[in-house]
C-alpha cells in the first residue's frame, strides 16, 4: 500500500478539498469552517448558548483554540461571552441576533457542499457510504 492509495490519505484529500471549497464560499462572510462549527453548535443548542468547555468537545479542539475562535466571532459580533450565573468560573457563549442570521446562510453553504460531495452517488450508494463511514468512526472510538 502506498500513501496515495490508502483510505486514510483519500479521506484526508476529500476533507481538504471540501474544507477549501467551503472556506472559499464562506470568505464573503469573513468566516472559516471552524467558526461556522461554533455558530451551528450554538444554533442547535437550547437558548443558543453553550459553555466554552462543551464547544471544545464538539469541535474536538484544545481550550485555547476554542477560545480563539470564540474571540474572533465576538469581534465580528456573532457571539457574546459571559459568565454562568450559577458559577462565574464557567464561560458561556451565546449567539447574537447577527450570529443567528449568519447561521442560516452558513448552513445553506454547508448543505450545498454536502450535495456536491454526494452528487455522483445514488440514494442507495449514499446510504451505504454513510453506513460504512459510521462503522469506521465507531471503530475509532
Amino acid at each position: 500500500m502506498t500513501v496515495g492509495n490508502s483510505c486514510g490519505a483519500f479521506i484526508k484529500q476529500i476533507h481538504d478539498a471540501l474544507e477549501k471549497s467551503a472556506n472559499n464560499a464562506l470568505r464573503h462572510q469573513d468566516l472559516t469552517m471552524a467558526q461556522v462549527g461554533v455558530l451551528l453548535a450554538l444554533n442547535d443548542a437550547s437558548d443558543h448558548e453553550l459553555p466554552l468547555k462543551e464547544l471544545e468537545q464538539v469541535l474536538r479542539v484544545a481550550q485555547s483554540t476554542a477560545a480563539g475562535i470564540v474571540t474572533r466571532l465576538e469581534q465580528k459580533g456573532f457571539v457574546e461571552g459571559f459568565g454562568d450565573s450559577r458559577d462565574r468560573r464557567i464561560k458561556m457563549v451565546r449567539l447574537t441576533p447577527a450570529g443567528i442570521d449568519c447561521c442560516h446562510e452558513a448552513k445553506e453553504i454547508m448543505e450545498s457542499a454536502e450535495r456536491q460531495l454526494l452528487s455522483g452517488l445514488t440514494d442507495t450508494e449514499q446510504g451505504i457510504l454513510m453506513s460504512l463511514l459510521q462503522k469506521v468512526w465507531d471503530g475509532l472510538l
